[in-house]
């Protein structure tokens, strides 16, 4: 058993972008301080943008992230769309939903299935599953639910990854209703496994509640595009006012900057939807879901998982829906026409609300960008929540290695970007 005094340091936790590294002071057998160092590299997307054409960003910014490049790159749309004063078709802005719920299938796939489900199994990771039985059937069903995802991004982006067809005003290319109609079997056949994941998530006992606030967008059908945000704090706004609610803190230990909503730390992220929006998901996911939906709202941060797995199906569903009823019809991008101007987008990333804010000059170039990123906004309430979690293993008297896992598992279910590579954490105790 560990003494009143000790320190846990993480080092190094390599991630999708830069890397990170977590260091907690025990003093007293208390948790005196928590630091939850994001060491991203450098790499000047903002500045790269500056002075070059506003329709270029999108492609540009999104590759940001590879794993969530279709949200960089719907978000920066829209935030040009709006500088320029564009508005898009009703058949673009349902080919945007349409790729917003292949993304969210595809990248809520990896992270649950991949990544947290070796923790609901007590596994290191989906390699310790057996090759037979109900573990090698649940790794079966997770990649085919995570295909379909990427062959939605396929058709209608054109690649699962920095999409190609989707620019300011519309899509280069309109996909067929063939190949749209192709991808029902394939959503039908795997929305039972993705009821069955929400069924063991639903009966996962992980648990901490912490107090703070949840921030997302809402709307009347639980998309991913709305244009008001809510927050748990009874505050309604529009979303190009969302930065006015925030501030910004600098971190001395970390490269990415803290965020507060109105002076308290919150949290953004499926958690976060399910809490704000629930009430607005499709009527065959609510019929399918009721006891899963019932846990909403929650305060548990492990809910995540749980939200995202019903997010799995509410995709499916909508997914489905659209193309059921979808005609597309060929259509031209809408003609830009540069002008001075600024412009906000927000959406919902998988991983929590994505804002971005381009200021444009008369000749369509980039003068600034903001951006604001789900998991720096997340970063000061998830170094709480880590504090809590210790402070709660002391008390039980939890040996240290135990606690290593316990705070493994807190930071796999805010799913930031470092998720991937919390599962080869080495924790070393000074």
């Amino acid at each position: 058993m560990h003494g009143p005094d000790f320190d846990i340091t993480i080092e190094n936790l390599s991630k999708i972008e830069g890397h990170t590294a977590l260091a907690v002071a025990v003093k007293d057998g208390r948790v005196s301080e928590v630091h939850l160092e994001i060491n991203e590299n450098k790499r000047f997307f903002t500045q790269a943008i500056r002075g070059k054409p506003a329709i270029s960003a999108p492609q540009t910014l999104s590759r940001i992230c590879g794993t969530c490049s279709i949200a960089h790159h719907m978000c920066c749309i829209e935030a040009v769309e709006n500088a320029f004063g564009i508005v898009p078709s009703d058949q673009t802005m349902l080919l945007r939903h349409l790729l917003m719920n292949g993304l969210m299938i595809r990248d809520h796939a990896m992270h649950l299935y991949l990544f947290c489900l070796p923790d609901v199994f007590k596994k290191d990771s989906i390699l310790d599953f057996s090759d037979k039985g109900t573990e090698h059937e649940l790794i079966h069903k997770a990649f085919d639910i995570k295909s379909v995802g990427n062959a939605i991004s396929t058709i209608v982006g054109g690649r699962a990854v920095h999409a190609p067809f989707p620019v300011v005003g519309g899509f280069i290319k309109i996909p067929k209703k063939e190949d749209l109609s192709a991808l029902l079997p394939k959503l039908r056949a795997t929305r039972d496994a993705a009821i069955e994941f929400v069924d063991i998530f639903l009966n996962c006992r992980f648990s901490l509640e912490n107090e703070g606030a949840f921030v997302s967008l809402i709307n009347r059908d639980y998309n991913f595009l709305g244009d008001e945000l809510a927050t748990s704090l009874g505050i309604c706004i529009p979303e190009h006012r969302f930065a006015d609610y925030l501030a910004k803190s600098v971190i001395p230990y970390s490269q990415a900057p803290g965020f507060k909503f109105e002076g308290m730390p919150y949290s953004v992220g499926a958690l976060a939807r399910m809490n704000l929006n629930g009430s607005s998901l499709r009527p065959e996911t609510k019929q399918s879901l009721p006891k899963a939906i019932s846990v909403f709202p929650s305060k548990n941060t492990f809910h995540n998982n749980l939200a995202q797995a019903i997010e799995v199906v509410q995709c499916i569903d909508a997914s489905i829906a659209i193309i059921e009823s979808f005609d597309p019809k060929p259509e031209t991008p809408l003609q830009v026409k540069p002008k001075a101007g600024t412009g906000v987008g927000v959406i919902e990333a998988p991983r929590g609300t994505l804002y971005y804010h381009l200021d444009v000059a008369q000749d369509g170039r980039v003068n600034r960008a903001n951006l604001v990123i789900p998991t720096s906004q997340n970063q000061i309430k998830m170094e709480k929540d880590i504090g809590v979690l210790v402070e709660q293993c002391l008390k039980r008297r939890m040996p240290r290695d135990k606690i290593s896992l316990e705070i493994e598992k807190l930071i796999r279910a805010y799913d930031p970007c470092m998720s991937c590579a919390t599962h080869f954490l080495k924790v070393n105790w000074k």
